[in-house]
């Protein structure tokens, strides 16, 4: 880790954790991808709390969320979602995927970052939550 890099805390509901560990179970078994090796660490890692007490400003399984590319600074928005519901056009982006991955139980302010396929890294700054199903009562999302 370079001397600039950043440790930021991820915060994910017990809910969110079971749920993803379920679908590397079934999606990879015991074999390893590095994106699902990515993901496992990151749940694993993270401080896990009851949906009924996670922060609004934290970004968990259906939160819509509007982020910032790190370069130009061009925000849109977008919502983290399980595979079978991802749809990059609408702005539905998998958990599996890189930057799902890195969005994962960050809070309003923190810089997400990852690598693509290109092995370049990306950066997007998560500016605002606009919805959480956590802080409207849903628990069960």
């Amino acid at each position: 880790m370079s001397a600039t890099a950043q440790i930021i805390r991820r915060t994910v509901t017990e809910l969110d954790h079971v749920r993803i560990y379920n679908l590397l179970k079934r999606q990879y078994g015991s074999a390893t991808a590095p994106q699902a090796e990515e993901l496992g660490d990151v749940i694993d890692n993270a401080d896990m709390v009851r949906a009924q007490e996670i922060g609004p400003d934290v970004v968990t399984m259906y939160t819509k969320l509007r982020v910032a590319d790190g370069p130009n600074g061009t925000e849109r928005s977008i919502t983290l979602c399980y595979p079978p519901d991802a749809d990059a056009a609408q702005g539905m982006i998998s958990v599996l995927s890189p930057i799902g991955t890195s969005l994962l139980g960050l809070r309003v302010g923190d810089v997400a970052r990852w690598h693509g396929a290109d092995g370049k890294e990306s950066s997007v700054e998560v500016r605002a939550i606009e919805f959480q199903p956590e802080a409207s009562g849903d628990y069960t999302a």
